[in-house]
């Protein structure tokens, strides 16, 4: 279906100022350790292969730190009062790898880095605020990175015994589990690009290892929880799906092919293992034919084995989803073999609707209709059971308080969400926006600001003050349906 036939579809069966929330729809907001957390070197906290690349020059726009960031390592209790006005059901946060075991192994917990979080969950739960919390979102320790990261091949039963630690401390106050935090970014971004860390930029390859070794990873600690812990816990836990809406340009059978392409690449080789079994079929055979005319013995994209299949597969108790765009998507003729690279290997153009406003962020545009036609899309490919949205937001620039382009973006996509759950029964059950508080926007440093609450990074108190989309975004869950 086109970009402008959906719009109109939508557009039809809305009547949004008459539709509620159901009660049990849980709100919330949405951040991540390294972005807010500060306290880089505090407390036995062991350095992360974030803390190494911020501090190499060249890396960030405005050579920033995530050093103190947003300091809620000293400051959560002010962010946590902040989330009990806002009237939020449930926030999601992450658990920084190095700061409770510094360098990444059991041989050596940091106990402070344990109470930091038993702290912010206490009183999070004091407030009536659920926890969702996300085990990994990139700060892999240091010494981890130096064994080869999410290269190495041993990295699934590294992370499995960080997993394992985890759900020992805090799984009694959990229910709610992502394992990692948009393995697409982590891959295509930090081992296959360097705009991440750790900055490898290995595109014919590095991209397909690294998805590898973060889907067994995953299934790892899918696999201990579901052992170990879910029969006293009770919890449910999953990965995290990093996906825009995916238009064919024109209705012709080779867009749609391209499209779905697109999508494959893009976000089934990391979740198709998940919720189907293996990689998708379109991936596996575009690079073993584009790996063998390159010359190579194998395919670039490592084989799972059917052991290894049958242990991924149906590691999901639900589906958490990141998207905050759409793109469209055209066929494009074969690039000639030469090197190898994804892009390549996927063989299709994307563009953007000029008619979509756009955001500080160069990716990041808006096109609200977008998002009921993407949750339609992945009921109908995973059938997940249940979704939480577990991040969608906007881009300015500093400074901005009265961010009318944010609340413009948020009240399109919440209608858009709106509908999906009313008329097309689609079960989402939760939404924590992106993100709470301006933050370190990793390579771009603080030169874009994604919080509905600005902080003033000059301070040395990080001052938090409401911008109009926070005033709104509380009205918003005060009345349970779309305001003013």
């Amino acid at each position: 279906m086109s970009a402008i036939v959906f719009l109109i579809v939508s557009l039809a069966t809305s009547a949004v100022a008459e539709k509620y929330f159901p009660d049990e729809f849980k709100f919330g907001a949405a951040t991540a350790s390294y972005q807010i957390e500060g306290g880089w070197d505090e407390d036995g906290k062991g350095l992360s292969m974030w803390d190494n690349f911020a501090h190499e020059p060249g890396h960030i726009a405005d050579n920033s730190t995530g050093d103190i960031a947003c300091d809620s390592y000293h400051k959560y209790r002010e962010d946590v009062a902040i989330l009990k006005d806002l009237g939020v059901d449930i926030y999601r946060f992450s658990i920084a790898w190095p700061r409770i075991m510094p360098n990444g192994t059991p041989n050596e917990i940091n106990q402070a880095g344990i109470d930091y979080y038993l702290n912010l969950i206490a009183e999070l739960l004091l407030h009536d605020i659920e926890p969702i919390v996300t085990i990994y979102h990139w700060d892999l320790p240091q010494h981890l990175e130096d064994l080869g990261g999410w290269l190495n091949p041993q990295i699934a039963d590294y992370f499995g015994d960080y997993a394992r630690v985890v759900f020992e401390h805090f799984g009694p106050y959990v229910k709610y589990w992502i394992t990692l935090n948009e393995p697409l970014a982590i891959c295509s971004m930090g081992y296959g690009g360097d705009s991440l860390a750790p900055g490898k930029s290995l595109v014919g390859d590095g991209i397909y290892q690294c998805a590898y070794n973060t889907i067994k990873a995953h299934a790892k600690a899918y696999r201990i929880y579901e052992k170990e812990f879910k029969p006293e816990q009770g919890g449910k836990v999953t990965s995290n799906i990093h996906s825009p809406t995916f238009y064919s340009k024109t209705d012709s059978t080779e867009d749609i092919e391209a499209r779905e392409r697109a999508f494959e690449f893009t976000v089934g080789l990391y979740a198709h293992a998940i919720y189907r079994g293996n990689w998708p079929q379109i991936v596996i055979d575009r690079v073993a034919n584009r790996s063998k005319l390159e010359g190579y013995s194998f395919s670039r994209l490592p084989q799972f084995t059917q052991e290894e299949i049958d242990y991924i597969n149906g590691t999901f108790d639900y589906l958490t989803l990141n998207s905050y765009f759409s793109t469209i998507v055209e066929h494009t003729e074969e690039a000639p073999i030469g090197t190898p690279s994804i892009s390549s290997d996927q063989s299709t153009l994307s563009s953007f609707d000029p008619s979509w406003p756009t955001s500080a962020s160069s990716w990041l545009v808006s096109d609200p209709p977008g998002i009921r036609y993407l949750l339609n899309y992945l009921q109908d490919k995973y059938n997940p059971g249940e979704i939480i949205i577990t991040e969608n937001g906007w881009s300015t620039v500093p400074g901005i308080l009265n961010d009318e382009g944010r609340l413009s973006y948020l009240k399109g996509y919440l209608s858009n969400i709106l509908d999906a759950v009313v008329e097309d029964g689609i079960n989402v059950t939760g939404y924590t926006l992106w993100s709470l508080l301006d933050n370190f926007e990793w390579s771009q440093g603080y030169t874009q600001r994604f919080g509905i609450v600005d902080v003033d990074f000059e301070s040395p108190n990080r001052t938090r003050t409401y911008k109009s989309s926070a005033e709104w975004y509380k009205r918003l869950i005060a009345a349970r349906q779309i305001v003013d």
